[in-house]
Parts: C-alpha cells; structure tokens; sequence
C-alpha cells in the first residue's frame, strides 16, 4: 500500500496516479504522465495542472518548455542504489527554478528521507513498511553535519563544509 508523506504528516485523498498497463486513473485521480506523454499532450492542447514522472534515464531539461503548466514533478527511485533522481531534483529547483510538488516514488526508504528533502523534494510515496511505520511515529532520521550546500540552506556562517549544520526549522 503506498502513501503519500510530507513534513506535515500523511496526506489523504491524493488524486495522482501512476499509470501502468493495469493502473488506469479514475474520474477522481489524475494521472502522472510519463516525460514523451507530457510532451505529447502539452504540444497538443494548452492544459495546466499537468503531472509527470521522470525516469532516471530521462533528460529533466526537456521539461523546460512545461514547467509552468506542471502541478507536480514525480522524480523516479526505482533502486535504492539509484540515486539519479537526486540530480533530478536538484536541477528541477536549482537551476530550472521550479517550485511546485517535487515527489519522491519508487523504493522510498526512511534513511534517504533527509537527504531527499535538501535537494527540495517535498512529498514521497512510500511503501516500504518500516519507512512508513518511522514516518507515523515521527522518528525521521537526522543528519548532524553537511559537506556541501544544496536547495536547504545551512545555517548562517557556516562556511567549512565539515561545520555545516542543517538550518532549524521555523
């Protein structure tokens, strides 16, 4: 069973869907298109609220064009060894300036969490059992030090990558 966390807590009632041969998006969902679909029906119609899914192998920048019309950026984990979709987002926020939902799916797993919040991912489907037991008792993993900066800021006058600390939440 997958649900859909963010800092907040867990979110009910999400309408987006992956589609696959057996997974169809009802009346009520929405479907996260792959990167070709999205291209496809942008070029075709003037939709907005627009959802995609990035593959590892996909080129981000081909996005460009659409980011304004996109509601969400699904970004791809499908190993946790894969780590590609960290670059994903990271170009995603920092360099094409995008600034909607950015959500981690695929093999989501509770240790990773932090880090995929610095590069700006904001909302994770999360299947794996023990991620999402940690995530309910609100026991997310900390990360004490950082060697380089990324979409989270570290704290004021930090300057030495080995003193680096996570800024504090507001």
């Amino acid at each position: 069973m997958t649900k859909i966390w963010r800092e907040t807590g867990f979110v009910e009632n999400d309408p987006w869907v992956i589609e696959t041969e057996e997974v169809k998006a009802t009346e009520s969902q929405k479907p996260l298109l792959s990167l070709d679909a999205l291209i496809a029906k942008a070029e075709e119609s003037n939709d907005v609220g627009l959802g995609v899914v990035i593959k590892p192998a996909d080129d981000v920048t081909k996005l460009q064009p659409y980011l304004d019309r996109l509601e969400i950026v699904a970004v791809a984990f499908p190993a946790f060894n894969d780590g590609r979709a960290f670059s994903h987002a990271s170009l995603l926020r920092e360099r094409l300036g995008y600034t909607r939902e950015l959500r981690a799916v695929g093999d989501v797993l509770i240790d990773q969490i932090p880090l995929m919040l610095r590069v700006g991912i904001d909302s994770f489907a999360v299947t794996n059992e023990t991620a999402l037991k940690r995530l309910a008792e609100n026991r997310l993993p900390g990360i004490p030090h950082y060697y380089q900066p990324t979409v989270r800021r570290a704290e004021a006058g930090q300057a030495y990558s080995w003193r680096r600390l996570p800024a504090k939440s507001a």
